[in-house]
């Protein structure tokens, strides 16, 4: 029905093929990055030399069809534009992986991008340790695309959608007919605020003891909070504290919504301190670290004190930011952290961040209404007005926030069976239904679980994945609207 209505209407949304256009030609200069790594590196193929002239060719015929805009985006446009661009991005951005030397299928191919521009971090390559220097670092900037993508997304175009609360975080007060003009500010401070910490991560990485080449490569996955590595056995590979402790600290900065870093520029020194959303976060990472601590203290003799402690935070963080990078395989730990981390993964991170899942701020809300709901039970008569950062809140967010999450949920289970009729095992079914539409990464159990990867689920289960993955970078909502005929119709 997409594709269908985007080929039959192209002139009356000639503003949402314009944008997607300039995205194909930005993708297309960034495909010669890799080419140069190939050229370094003696690599034996022009894969990202074809794929970027494939892709800017058809970013530029879709712009020059497109060349009549007004610069505006109703509510409809801006729906149909958050979906197209990211299947766009990902479809186009899996052609490298096609013609490189790996020569991955087509299921396999758009998995892998869509994994990388969802910031997911779920993988079907097998042996990363050889693989071509150029995929790797293709697909570090899937993902380091992915992450300022969906921060730009949920700080301007998500809270004009008002899709599963987000409302709470628009920027302006102006309504949904011209975004465009009103994003450009907005959007170029989160960009070099969103630079300036890659190149910060990176430093650290490089002076810890990574080289050049996986510093980088790690500082683009771990601010998107996206995961993928250069190495099979992810940040455990360079076995350093040090590293550790880089990737948790800059996974936590990425975790932060970028709206507070853009209001602490602009003055508001205490904003750190004083957003209810930042602190939640904090909260729960440390709760869930000090639970993680003690399990291992008390159930795992092998660690040393200060070792529990390093690996129980750097597991934590990752799994509840949805990065997804690990150390250890935590599915040996014993039944607890695979039940523990489950639940985790749907928590997520802060909204306006890099990272995915419910979103503490819906989960703040939620624990409000349901607090309200059991006052209302003791004093029948008594008035509640629900606030959240000082904002009061209409039951009409509320009852958004709450549909939101039963969807989630509701989503997830659907999505789980339909991966065991295709023939995966209950934990595989389960983990990976809550690993793609949190956009963590890695499952549980054998086969997708911290030492495993995607490869061996079948196409069928990729495909069902990848929609999953769609689902939950872009809040649910804003993709399954498309799918209404009255959408279309009105």
């Amino acid at each position: 029905m997409l594709f269908k209505y985007c080929a039959n209407s192209m002139t009356s949304n000639k503003t949402v093929f314009f944008i997607v256009g300039i995205l194909l030609v930005i993708l297309g200069i960034f495909m010669t990055i890799p080419y140069a790594v190939q050229l370094t590196y003696g690599e034996n193929s022009n894969s990202f030399f074809s794929s970027s002239i494939i892709t800017i060719f058809i970013g530029l015929l879709t712009i020059l069809s497109s060349l009549k805009k007004d610069n505006q985006l109703n509510l409809q446009q801006a729906f149909l534009f958050s979906t197209l661009a990211w299947v766009s991005i990902a479809l186009f951005g899996s052609l490298p992986f096609m013609l490189s030397s790996m020569k991955l299928s087509f299921s396999e191919a758009f998995f892998e991008s869509m994994s990388g521009i969802t910031t997911t971090g779920s993988t079907v390559i097998s042996d990363l340790d050889n693989a071509p220097k150029s995929i790797l670092l293709w697909r570090s900037i899937m993902q380091w695309l992915g992450g300022i993508g969906i921060i730009v997304m949920a700080t301007t175009v998500m809270p004009l959608l008002k899709v599963g609360g987000m409302q709470l975080f628009k920027t302006d007060s102006s309504g949904t007919e011209k975004i465009l003009p009103k994003t450009i500010e907005v959007a170029a401070t989160i960009i070099s605020i969103y630079v300036t910490l890659t190149f910060a991560c990176s430093f650290f990485y490089w002076i810890q003891g990574m080289n050049i080449f996986d510093s980088i490569a790690h500082s683009m996955t771990t601010l998107a909070t996206g995961g993928f590595s250069t190495h099979n056995e992810s940040i455990g590979y360079f076995k350093s504290p040090g590293i550790e402790f880089t990737a948790t600290i800059f996974i936590i900065l990425g975790s932060i919504p970028f709206i507070a870093y853009l209001k602490f520029i602009k003055g508001n020194k205490k904003i750190f301190f004083q957003d209810i959303q930042i602190k939640g976060f904090v909260y729960l990472l440390v709760f869930s670290i000090l639970i993680m601590f003690l399990y291992l203290l008390i159930g795992n003799k092998e660690y040393a004190i200060v070792d529990n402690l390093r690996i129980s935070s750097f597991n934590v963080v990752s799994i509840l930011s949805g990065t997804g990078y690990v150390t250890d395989d935590f599915g040996l730990w014993g039944k607890f952290p695979l039940i523990f981390f489950l639940f985790l993964m749907f928590v997520g991170g802060c909204a306006g961040s890099t990272t995915c899942g419910i979103k503490i701020f819906r989960l703040q809300v939620l624990f409000l209404f349901i607090t309200s709901q059991i006052k209302k039970l003791i004093y029948p008569n008594s008035v509640y007005i629900l606030s959240y950062n000082k904002q009061r809140i209409q039951d009409s967010f509320v009852n958004s926030v709450v549909v939101f999450i039963f969807s989630y949920l509701f989503l997830f289970l659907i999505i789980a069976m339909l991966l065991s009729i295709t023939g995966l095992d209950f934990l595989s079914a389960i983990s990976g239904s809550a690993t793609s539409i949190s956009n963590v990464g890695p499952g549980l159990g054998e086969m997708i679980g911290p030492n495993g990867n995607f490869s061996e689920v079948s196409n069928v289960s990729k495909w069902i994945l990848s929609f999953a993955m769609l689902l939950g970078r872009l809040e649910i909502f804003a993709v399954l609207v498309l799918f209404l005929p009255s959408f279309w119709r009105s």
